[in-house]
Order: C-alpha cells, then structure tokens, then sequence
C-alpha cells in the first residue's frame, strides 16, 4: 500500500512541475498581436461624428401635418467622414444626407429630414439609422412628438 502511496505522491509531483512550467505568453500569436496594435492605431486617426443634437422633439402637431428638421453635425475626427446610407425606421419618415460625398476633418454637413404626420396619431417616435465609416459605424438620430386627429 505504501508503494502505491509514493507513486501516486511522485506522479503528482511530477504532473505539477510540468504544469507550472507553461509559460501563457508562449501562446500568444505575434501576428494578433500586431493586427490588435495596427487596429488601435487606425482608430485614433478615424472620422467622429458630431451632431449639435441627435434627437428632436416636434411637440404637437395636427395629423397631415409635415415635420422638417435640420440634423448639423461635424466631423471631428482626423479622416475623411463618409456617410453610406440613412435608413428611416417607417415609409413616413424620409432623410436627406450628403451622399456620395466625403466629409473633410473639421467640415460640417447637415442631415435632412422629413416626417409626414398623415395617418400617424398618437405618441410618435421616428429613428433614421446612418451608416458611416467611424469607429461604431452606426449612428440613430430620432425625432419624436404627438400627432392628434383633426
């Protein structure tokens, strides 16, 4: 019995020294960790989006009535802003941006949009989705109020 006693304490032994022999950081791959410092590095020179305001309250307005508001914003990052789409959350809601057109460091442009109350009474909440080249890429700018009936 006691043979087995000291084997089993020399296997454990054993089995421990090799253990703590690995070393975590031979397990790192160099390529990902280059990639991961190249990425932050790209990042710090990325477009930012800044809007004077990202969410707009239209207040009451009467059913068929049209809401038009000017969205400013400004690229305050170090690289070109590109504005790749705009996306409305419902048919009545209809956004304006710069397409096609790229947004220099230090420029401002302007998002458009227009919501046409016809049909939509009641608590109203309107999204447009921006997909652009910063570092979140998505952006929602919404528009909110009340429609009553006529």
């Amino acid at each position: 019995m006691k043979k087995y006693y000291y084997m089993l304490i020399v296997g454990i032994i054993c089995f421990m020294s090799i253990s703590c022999d690995n070393n975590p950081t031979k397990k790192i791959n160099q390529q990902n960790l280059l990639e991961t410092e190249e990425r932050l590095e790209q990042e710090s020179v990325l477009p930012i989006l800044k809007f004077d305001f990202d969410t707009y309250d239209f207040g009451e307005v009467t059913d068929g009535e049209i809401v038009e508001v000017d969205y400013t914003f400004k690229n305050t990052g170090e690289s070109n802003l590109i504005i790749y789409d705009a996306s409305a959350s419902c048919g009545c809601t209809v956004p304006e941006y710069p397409k096609d057109k790229e947004i220099k460091p230090g420029e401002s442009g302007v998002i458009k949009a227009r919501f046409d109350s016809s049909g939509q009474t009641g608590k109203q909440v309107k999204s447009i989705t921006l997909t652009t080249n910063t570092k979140n890429s998505k952006k929602i700018i919404r528009m909110s109020g009340f429609v009553i009936n006529k």
